[in-house]
Formats: C-alpha cells, sequence, structure tokens
C-alpha cells in the first residue's frame, strides 16, 4: 500500500470551497479500503462520464469525490444528481489517492462503489458512516 507524499492535514490545503460532506481522516482509510477491494471484483464506476451515466440509469452505491479537483466545474453537478436520486457521497482530500485506491496510475475526481457480496461489511461501514455525514446547505 503506498503512502501519500502529503498527510491528510497537508491536503486540507488543497480542497475547493465545494467539498462537503468531507470524511474524516479514519472514513477516508475505510473508503479507499472499500474502492480497493471494489475494484479487485470490478465494482467501481470511474469518472465524471461513467458515474454520471449510472447515476442517471438509477444504479446504487457511495459517490466518493476528490476535494482537490479543479475546475469544479467539471463535476459540480454530481452531489446534486446524488440528492436528487438521494445517494450517499462523501469528498475525499485527494484526486491521486482516490485514482490510486482504485488500482489505476492516473488519478480520478469520482468514483461510485457499489455494492457486492465479497466486501458487504466494509461497504456497509463506508455506507453508514458517509450517510451520517451533514450534507451542505
Amino acid at each position: 500500500e503506498a503512502t501519500p507524499e502529503r498527510s491528510y492535514q497537508e491536503q486540507l490545503d488543497f480542497l475547493n470551497p465545494i467539498a462537503q460532506p468531507l470524511a474524516s481522516r479514519k472514513l477516508t482509510r475505510k473508503l479507499y479500503k472499500c474502492i480497493r477491494k471494489a475494484a479487485k471484483h470490478k465494482q467501481i464506476r470511474r469518472g465524471v462520464k461513467e458515474v454520471q451515466k449510472f447515476i442517471n440509469k438509477g444504479e446504487k452505491g457511495i459517490t466518493v469525490l476528490a476535494g482537490d479537483t479543479l475546475p469544479i466545474d467539471v463535476y459540480c453537478h454530481i452531489p446534486i444528481m446524488c440528492e436528487d436520486r438521494s445517494l450517499p457521497y462523501a469528498y475525499v482530500p485527494s484526486k491521486s489517492d482516490l485514482g490510486a485506491a482504485a488500482s489505476s496510475k492516473r488519478p480520478t475526481c469520482v468514483i461510485m462503489i457499489k455494492p457486492h457480496e465479497e466486501y458487504q461489511e466494509v461497504y456497509d461501514e463506508c455506507l453508514k458512516e458517509v450517510s451520517a455525514l451533514p450534507l451542505p446547505l
């Protein structure tokens, strides 16, 4: 497991203004773990276009967005889509860590984790914590 070049605290300096609700350091780790497991079972949707397509199709899952994506116009509509369909979503500080968790060489700004029986326990735990995060007003 590769350690990020910057600590969680340092990554927070690069967040954009819409990165709410932000996952805590502990939840961020759990989400990365869940994403790694989901990636092994090909149960993730990666990238704005793909995630957007599957949200529109009504697919269920946890949407994880990178908080350091600029310009924010690329993906600022995703949280609204999630809220409209009452899908849980959260921001993590770094798009490069998000990409790495999905075992991709490239940074990615949004990932949707689909539920799967192989990692149901981790998924449910993440789902509960992400759903408990306060939504921005």
